[in-house]
């Protein structure tokens, strides 16, 4: 069997997939926070003695830059190397990917069931393509056309400068500035982004959280309660923060599909997408997509979709093994 890996901030999702070509349904697997643990051995070695499966190969997709073998991981605090990872497996060797480029492999296989419409565009079917996710971090990867088909291309895009596009935002930029030495754009595209702009309107006098609601906020997973109470108009600053947070994610998008020049289309992937479609199909998110002045007809013939298969990564880094082996 083949082992496939999906290594988040969050959580990292193992499974075991056959490997005859086009076997897309997981044979066993398993969920691992990814905060208990000292790295991705210990998470092997667990699932290893859980599931004694006999792996003829394997691929990690992981939420980090991939260099020689080696991620050091940004959002953990953790160095995994593909080498003692094959060690542990019995291998010669694993596959260790960024794992927006393990989720970009896996978009041509994509059904319409695993997908939903945003903007339908003209596809341009020798285009470039855009994946952007925001979850607990922001990765950005594409597809890029080379001959007959498409080679996946991993980025750091989610830790560029974020750009502030007006007088509030640029508050906000002098306001995460005094915190962080960096303002990357994923400091408010991620889900800690989403806080990050949350406690920005908080503290600057923009509104006033009921004490209830905050106490929900620190006991709890913020982000989720900040964009739940938004998305349900339970509270006004939260319906604020996540407006800006949609916006920013139009804005980057963008970005992104202009740097890829990605008029095969812009896919949104990730775990935040999925829970605020509602708020992704208004005008927020398409106007801060298309709002790049002289390019704005080229951004408007690019389909946009949310990915809702969250098995992506997983498909990808499987098929990236069994094209390996």
């Amino acid at each position: 069997m083949i082992l496939a890996g999906d290594v988040g901030g969050t959580h990292s999702r193992l499974a075991l997939f056959g490997d005859e070509v086009g076997a897309v349904e997981p044979m066993g697997g398993a969920v691992y926070a990814s905060g208990e643990f000292g790295g991705l051995v210990e998470i092997v070695e667990r699932f290893v003695g859980e599931h004694s499966p006999t792996v003829t190969a394997a691929c990690f997709g992981i939420a980090g830059p991939v260099v020689d073998g080696v991620c050091r991981t940004p959002n953990l605090p953790w160095e995994v190397e593909a080498a003692e990872l094959a060690t542990v497996l019995g291998l010669a060797r694993v596959g260790l990917v960024n794992d927006l480029k393990a989720s970009a492999y896996s978009i041509v296989s994509l059904g319409d069931g695993d997908l939903v419409e945003l903007h339908r565009g003209q596809r341009d079917p020798e285009g470039n393509v855009a994946l952007i996710s925001a979850g607990t971090g922001l990765g950005e990867a594409g597809l890029v056309r080379v001959g007959e088909g498409y080679e996946a291309m991993a980025s750091e895009g989610g830790h560029s400068d974020f750009a502030a596009r007006d007088d509030l935002e640029v508050e906000l930029f002098g306001y995460l500035r005094r915190t962080y030495e960096h303002v990357s754009v994923e400091r408010v595209l991620s889900g800690p982004g989403l806080v990050n702009v949350f406690e920005f309107l908080t503290e600057t006098g923009r509104g006033e959280v009921p004490a209830g609601l905050r106490h929900e906020i620190s006991a709890g997973d913020a982000a989720a309660v900040i964009a739940g109470a938004g998305m349900s108009g339970r509270d006004e600053v939260c319906a604020a923060a996540l407006g800006m947070f949609v916006s920013f994610y139009g804005a980057e998008a963008g970005n992104l599909a202009l740097k890829l020049k990605s008029t095969g289309g812009v896919y949104l992937g990730g775990g935040i997408a999925p829970k605020i479609l509602d708020q992704l199909k208004g005008a927020t998110f398409l106007d801060a997509f298309m709002g790049k002045g002289r390019m704005r007809g080229l951004l408007e013939a690019m389909p946009i979709h949310v990915i809702v298969n969250d098995q992506t990564t997983l498909l990808g880094t499987a098929g990236l093994a069994r094209e390996a082996r």
